[in-house]
């Protein structure tokens, strides 16, 4: 055990250097609408988004043109449909140019954002949207037969359509959809519903038919810092996803931390590759929310799989920033496009979501000739807590020093503070997290304490105060009494060149209690044979015995999220069936 003020100290704050400010910049925004406002306004000639679908075909909007439309959305919203601030949207849509037209128009609203994976069953769907009382409904024209079963069970009054290559110029977007229905995609019939349904181009007709946009700064000019500005789902791994209430000031001082780490290296034209979807908060904030501040480019990818549908912007664009996670770097690396011609305006790589892998991180730096910087957060932290600085020491498995204002602690099951080099549940404390989960007051008193949230991941910290997650406390494998971390396993999997991709949970096991299961994928690109005693053999020469896998799975894919995460929960439950037929 340790005393709290191994912590209260801040070791890392030595490590900022010159490069990261330790103090945070005093608030210049009242609200996040108007800092989008005043982007579109500062940087109103240049662009702001471009989509690129498979086929080369693409749209642009520049940040004037970004700032009319999501004017135009906020009219809808107020005057058309007649929501009134704090009321909720839902939108359910992919990488496009009809995405920040809509979030940023819902946050002009005063409303708030409830984002939706486009992938949903009709059940997730129906439980996300009468949780959160949604009563607008944005959502991608290619699932619009989902509304029916939909729509007659929530509250959702009306529903607005859009095309994955809507706002794109005339001749793109009629080959984007003749391409669709080639490839059997043929758009789904609309249901018949008592309920409204248009187009996002009548939405926004019909918002600039109903007022000036004068009225727009009325909308947003008085809606607080502390006011809620988006309900992000999250936790569905432990049973029905919750809603994280993020406040405007939570957005707002987690993208001037995102930016007091890297800021020292961005200039004036950054474009950034926007491969991961915009409604998971690690793009909503690193790339949708910190490249508007700074007048940057997105680069929209409406599917990033299979990985080759990013070619065509990799290759066509001064690509400067790529954020992932570790499945999707390693994908890349795996095409032979990109290890011939990686990007060669690269300054870095951002990792975050899942642990990276020390291969993975080595053969990028190999390829691209940059780094990989890791950082950590979670969805309750909207999402940043730390990150690898950009200058200085930058370690390997680390996932860098907290961000500027941000308190973290490596806690014991009592909740004291554990000693120096120890693994202990790592809490943080800042101004970037939630209010609380939406109305679920006894889940928030369970990870919120005395104002420390309790994020679940086992980590250690150094003496420089650098820290690397061990793993998810949810995750360890108990083996005959010792704590084995899946990360450290699947690291050590993933140096073997003939694994694609690796994953490791917890078996019963009648002699130790549980015993290590890895599940593996194949290297296409290894022309030789792989076998389970390979595999094991590899282990050997890394790790000691009681963390050997003792069985070995191999499988064509393995589950994942839609940000490319690798799901253990779903294996975890595949294991529990297996063994309780036994």
């Amino acid at each position: 055990m340790a005393d709290a003020s191994l912590y209260d100290s801040k070791p890392w704050l030595a490590a900022y250097g010159t490069a990261i400010a330790p103090l945070l910049p005093p608030p210049q925004y009242k609200n996040v609408a108007h800092r989008v406002h005043s982007a579109c306004e500062r940087y109103a000639k240049q662009t702001a988004f471009t989509a690129v679908v498979p086929n080369g075909m693409n749209g642009s909007l520049s940040y004037s043109q970004l700032g009319d439309l999501s004017d135009a959305f906020a009219l809808y919203l107020r005057e058309v449909c007649g929501l009134k601030a704090g009321d909720r949207v839902a939108v359910q849509l992919p990488n496009g140019l009809a995405y920040p037209v809509v979030a940023f128009g819902i946050f002009k609203a005063g409303c708030v954002l409830v984002n939706t994976n486009p992938l949903y069953t009709p059940s997730e769907m129906i439980h996300q949207f009468n949780d959160s009382g949604a009563r607008v409904l944005v959502i991608v024209d290619m699932f619009a037969d989902k509304l029916a079963d939909v729509i007659p069970k929530v509250k959702v009054e009306r529903v607005v359509l859009a095309g994955v290559s809507e706002m794109f110029p005339a001749i793109p977007n009629m080959i984007v959809r003749g391409v669709q229905k080639v490839w059997s995609q043929v758009l789904p019939a609309i249901p018949q519903l008592p309920q409204t349904i248009e187009r996002l181009s009548a939405a926004l007709a019909a918002g600039r038919a109903a007022g000036a946009r004068e009225k727009v700064k009325a909308y947003w000019d008085g809606i607080a810092s502390t006011n809620i500005v988006a309900l992000q789902y999250t936790g569905g791994t432990t049973g029905v996803s919750k809603g994280a209430m993020l406040t405007h000031a939570n957005l707002l001082v987690n993208v001037d931390q995102v930016l007091a780490m890297g800021r020292s290296h961005m200039g004036e034209n950054e474009v950034v590759l926007t491969a991961l979807p915009l409604y998971h908060i690690f793009a909503f904030t690193a790339n949708l929310l910190c490249f508007l501040d700074i007048g940057g480019r997105n680069i929209l990818i409406p599917s990033p799989r299979p990985v080759q549908n990013l070619q065509r912007a990799i290759e066509n664009y001064p690509i400067t920033w790529i954020t992932g996670v570790n499945t999707l770097f390693n994908g890349l690396m795996n095409e032979e496009w990109f290890t011939a011609f990686p990007p060669k305006h690269l300054k870095a790589a951002i990792a975050g979501g899942t642990a990276l892998h020390h291969a993975v991180a080595a053969r990028w730096q190999t390829i691209t000739g940059t780094r990989i910087a890791e950082g950590f957060g979670l969805t309750e932290c909207s999402p940043c807590v730390s990150f690898n600085p950009l200058s200085g020491v930058a370690k390997v498995d680390s996932i860098g020093i907290p961000a500027p204002g941000t308190e973290v602690r490596l806690v014991d099951d009592a909740g004291a503070p554990v000693a120096l080099g120890e693994p202990g549940e790592l809490i943080v404390r800042g101004p970037q997290t939630m209010k609380g989960y939406w109305q679920r007051p006894e889940e928030t008193a369970a990870i919120l304490k005395d104002g420390w949230l309790y994020t679940g991941d086992v980590a250690v910290m150094d003496e420089q105060g650098y820290f690397k997650i061990v793993d998810r406390k949810k995750d360890l494998v108990l083996v005959s009494g010792f704590n084995v971390y899946p990360n450290e396993i699947e690291d050590a999997l993933a140096k073997m060149d003939a694994i694609l991709e690796a994953a490791v949970v917890g078996v019963p096991d009648a002699k130790s209690g549980e015993a290590v299961r890895a599940y593996v994928v194949k290297n296409p690109d290894f022309a030789g044979s792989l076998s389970k005693d390979e595999v094991l053999a590899h282990c050997r020469t890394l790790l000691t015995d009681y963390k050997i896998p003792k069985s070995i799975v191999f499988r064509d894919e393995l589950p994942k999220s839609p940000v490319g995460k690798i799901l253990r929960k779903d294996l975890k439950a595949e294991v529990k069936a297996e063994f309780n037929k036994k």
